[in-house]
């Protein structure tokens, strides 16, 4: 069984290695000769995505500081330029509701998550969100707890809902490529994945599904029923558990990777897989 703490060390560990890769990735940056672009991205800030989202979460139900806020709430890279700052809550039905944004002149960086406490199956909100001059490398979605292929019930459960807002985004937001097989048994059928220059209006829809894909979250939240078996909990904790050491041990670095140094993925891909063409190729 996974206690809260261990939620807890899995996201502090994610903190201080990223502390480290920005530092690296800014000299990095610095080495190479800037060309001017449509937004600057010092002029740009996810501020707007993480108020929305606690004011949104606030109007529904009571948000409680969580450890975590008080040990990580602000912190400077060693590059003294980059700061980083987490918030990180919890509520009655809210296991974990936590922000980590990343901001200097040279990239914004949004790693957003929200958890149900594991007395409820529900899926996981996503917001990995990676800005620099040219690039925009995005993730959002809600992440399903189980996987949709063994548990077909889940996927009608929680996502049949989901199919309008999620088909409204993919005609906006293009499939981003391939990804690794490893990464798809945890995307949803209405998940964004995709990359777009820099540029406002592109934003400016950005924020529109964050602000759906989140209030659709927080509904399922709402409407969820609490579980009593006991081993359907502790199947919900692990779930969880599995799904935050792959965030933390994966997706992060591998987005960094590819904004500051071209870097390739994994050998092992996976095109556009089949289970999405609902929502990505539908007409």
């Amino acid at each position: 069984m996974h206690s809260s703490s261990s939620l807890s060390s899995c996201l502090s560990l994610k903190s201080h290695s990223l502390t480290s890769l920005i530092t690296s990735t800014n000299d990095n940056s610095r080495s190479k000769k800037i060309k001017p672009h449509v937004l600057q991205v010092s002029a740009f800030s996810y501020q707007k995505f993480i108020h929305f989202a606690l004011s949104e979460a606030k109007s529904r139900t009571v948000l409680v500081a969580s450890p975590l806020q008080e040990k990580f709430n602000s912190m400077t890279a060693m590059d003294g330029r980059t700061e980083l700052k987490m918030l990180s809550f919890q509520a009655s039905k809210i296991r974990l509701l936590r922000s980590l944004s990343i901001e200097n002149e040279a990239m914004q960086v949004l790693d957003f998550a929200a958890f149900a406490r594991p007395e409820f199956d529900v899926p996981i909100f996503c917001a990995n969100f990676f800005t620099a001059a040219s690039m925009n490398i995005i993730v959002l979605d809600l992440n399903p707890l189980h996987n949709l292929i063994d548990k077909s019930d889940y996927k009608e459960k929680y996502y049949k809902s989901l199919f309008p807002v999620g088909l409204k985004y993919a005609e906006l937001f293009p499939w981003g490529g391939k990804l690794t097989s490893e990464s798809l048994q945890f995307f949803s059928p209405v998940v964004i994945w995709t990359k777009f220059t820099t540029s406002q209006y592109r934003h400016d829809d950005l924020y529109s599904a964050f602000v759906d894909y989140y209030k659709a979250w927080l509904e399922l939240v709402d409407l969820a029923v609490e579980e009593k078996d006991a081993s359907q909990i502790i199947c919900n904790r692990e779930a969880q558990h599995k799904y935050l050491t792959w965030r933390a041990e994966k997706v992060i670095y591998l987005s960094f990777l590819n904004l500051s140094c071209s870097a390739s993925y994994p050998p092992t891909y996976s095109d556009h897989p089949s289970d999405f063409t609902c929502v990505h190729a539908c007409n």
